[in-house]
């Protein structure tokens, strides 16, 4: 039976290799022959991540219940007793995360298809596309913290590319940058782990370093040091406090990036980074809490931001930090399970509004401003449709399967955490006020744009509004995968991901499971409040008429909010300026009084050198044997004296 078993996991080792090899196919044909492919490349990119998502259902339908397939591609060095290989590791985590990606990343490019057909950079957008989901599936497919590592930096990479990819805007380049800089502080966090690591733990694979750790005592210095590293690798990556300004900014990039790397995938590496290192999390109470009260603080933060945005892309922008400070604050309290179903869950309710936020501005000819909006309802059903949808779902209305996920972390901080659960709640209800606050004003009541724009309101080709309609099935459906145990005792994925979990659940302490009458007075309380807010956003909005000040009328606290508490500006002053002003003295100092002058210098020695030894060649070959016979008399008098 074992034999069998075995026999069974070998044969998906090749499906397993496959899948992120056809997209670094795609990747490597369209970067040398996009201009010869021109349109036919969007398909072609299309066409590999479906083939890699047809690969993907293959392993998850035959994976075996408790298994995984461990496996290592080739030795990459070896010295002493260290030996670093490259593999993956498909389990029931990974596959999780690699349907995520390959299945909402190819709904991503069909609707980029029609998004970017007009651009000019058509082929070399879906090159990076390629490019971004193949590091992805390193990322989350690979066996150690090394080929982690490596697909952590590639996706750095992938989405400077596409964040700067109108790069002839100079303002968009900043962007990027700014978000290439503030990922390598991050990673820099996350490297320094690994060296504790490799040194304390003599490798980098998963199986070694949770053998090694466990005859480590719980909360020791060593592990609550390289959980707080790898914990400041996830904050950069996934946009906490105070490392998450980069990800509003990185807005500048097209509408289908944001849906893509800010919403579905690459801002939840952290999270899997986490879960994935459960049992040294687990072993850290003292890093638990950080992350918990790290992710509370950036939830409601980034909620109170989200309120006065008028960019339709910024509210979502904030709408994910805040959403991704939820999902923290759920593994801080030892509730991977919930954590995970809610990166699944708002992966496609939060992909579904990033690309419905795109076909509006698409119907609006570029407008993003949601002042200049409303009434688009009538022009833009399916994307008025689909957009309701999303906004339902990650306000928490049930059966929408935000409600679900929302509910589990909220259930799990109630039980054991009151204060949080307050602070959660706050949040939550803050979310579905700015939430509807931008469905509002982006499609009820008049249209307040130009005549111009008016004229060309329309809705999106079938490449964009498919695409739309199958993220909204799943926004409605997906919650149904997390029943609670008062509706059901049946939680499909809190059981699909048990095994992952398991020694980590013995090591923390975990409070009893409630019960039912709590169970219903708790979403009774979350579903009572988010309709409080959805309500009072209706009577401001529609009610009311009001529209949002301009940014010269703010006042007070709402001009503080408006201007995202100045964080920006603060960072400008207290950080870039300084080293600004650094760079430009050693400028001076360095570069300017010492190197150049050295260099110039060594250059003028040479010179003058080369020019007094040009006056002894005359050409005269008298003077040359003179010169020769002199110099033997001087070597000949030297050896005679010493």
């Amino acid at each position: 039976m074992m034999m069998d078993n075995l026999l069974e996991l070998t044969k998906l080792i090749t499906p397993a290799t496959l899948v992120p090899l056809f997209p670094l196919m795609g990747f490597l044909i369209i970067a040398l022959f996009g201009k010869q492919l021109n349109h036919v490349s969007g398909w072609l990119a299309s066409a590999m991540i479906l083939v890699s998502f047809s690969l993907t259902c293959y392993l998850f339908l035959n994976l075996p219940d408790n298994k995984d397939l461990n496996f290592e591609l080739w030795q990459w060095m070896k010295w002493g007793n260290v030996t670093l290989s490259f593999g993956f590791l498909i389990d029931h985590l990974s596959l999780i995360m690699m349907l995520v990606i390959t299945g909402i990343g190819f709904l991503i490019h069909l609707y980029s298809i029609g998004y970017m057909h007009h651009d000019e950079g058509f082929s070399r957008f879906f090159s990076y596309l390629n490019l971004f989901i193949f590091f992805m599936l390193l990322l989350v497919m690979g066996n150690s913290y090394l080929i982690m590592f490596i697909g952590w930096e590639g996706v750095g990479l992938a989405s400077y590319l596409l964040i700067g990819f109108w790069f002839k805007n100079d303002a968009y380049n900043d962007a990027a940058k700014k978000a290439f800089i503030m990922n390598r502080i991050g990673d820099l966090g996350f490297l320094l782990a690994m060296f504790f690591m490799l040194f304390y733990f003599g490798g980098l694979d998963y199986l070694t370093i949770n053998e090694a750790a466990s005859g480590i005592e719980l909360g020791s210095m060593l592990i609550t040091a390289i959980t707080l590293l790898l914990f400041v690798g996830a904050m950069g990556k996934s946009a906490q406090i105070p490392l998450y300004t980069w990800l509003p900014d990185a807005m500048a990039g097209p509408t289908p990036v944001s849906a893509l790397i800010h919403a579905a995938t690459m801002v939840t590496a952290g999270i899997y980074m986490i879960a994935r290192s459960n049992i040294l999390f687990a072993m850290a109470p003292h890093t638990m809490d950080v992350v918990m009260w790290v992710g509370v603080a950036t939830s409601i933060f980034a909620a109170v931001i989200g309120m006065k945005q008028n960019d339709i892309k910024k509210v979502l922008a904030y709408s994910t930090v805040s959403q991704l400070g939820l999902m923290f604050a759920a593994l801080g309290m030892g509730a991977f399970e919930s954590g995970m179903f809610h990166v699944v869950t708002h992966a496609f309710f939060k992909a579904l509004l990033f690309l419905g936020a795109g076909s509006v501005i698409h119907a609006m000819s570029g407008e993003q401003d949601i002042r200049n909006m409303g009434g688009l309802a009538k022009s833009i059903r399916i994307t008025w449709g689909t957009f309701l949808i999303g906004t339902l779902a990650i306000s928490g209305i049930f059966p929408f399967s935000g409600f679900f996920s929302k509910d589990e972390i909220l259930a799990n901080a109630y039980n054991g955490h009151t204060l949080v659960w307050i602070l959660l709640s706050i949040s939550s209800m803050i979310t579905a006020f700015y939430m509807f606050r931008l469905f509002f004003l982006t499609f009820s009541k008049g249209f307040r744009g130009t005549e111009e724009q008016k004229s060309h309101l329309h809705e999106s080709p079938w490449t964009m509004t498919v695409p739309l309609l199958v993220l909204s099935i799943f926004a409605v459906l997906a919650g149904f995968w997390g029943l609670p145990a008062v509706l059901s005792d049946n939680h499909m994925f809190a059981n699909y991901l048990a095994p992952i979990f398991a020694e980590s659940k013995h090591i923390l302490t975990l409070h009893a499971h409630l019960d039912h009458p709590t169970e219903w007075m708790l979403m009774g309380i979350a579903t009572l409040a988010a309709l409080i807010s959805i309500g009072l956003a209706y009577h401001f909005y529609i009610k009311s008429n009001l529209l949002p000040e301009s940014d010269d009328e703010t006042k007070g606290i709402t001009k503080w909010v408006a201007n995202k508490f100045y964080v920006d500006e603060i960072y400008d002053k207290v950080f870039v300026r300084p080293i600004m002003l650094l760079s430009d003295l050693f400028y001076v100092l360095v570069d300017k009084l010492i190197i150049d002058l050295l260099v110039m210098a060594t250059a003028w020695i040479v010179g003058f050198t080369g020019r007094t030894m040009r006056l002894v060649q005359t050409g005269n070959t008298g003077l040359y044997l003179f010169l020769m016979v002199i110099g033997m008399m001087v070597f000949m008098f030297i050896q005679l004296v010493y």
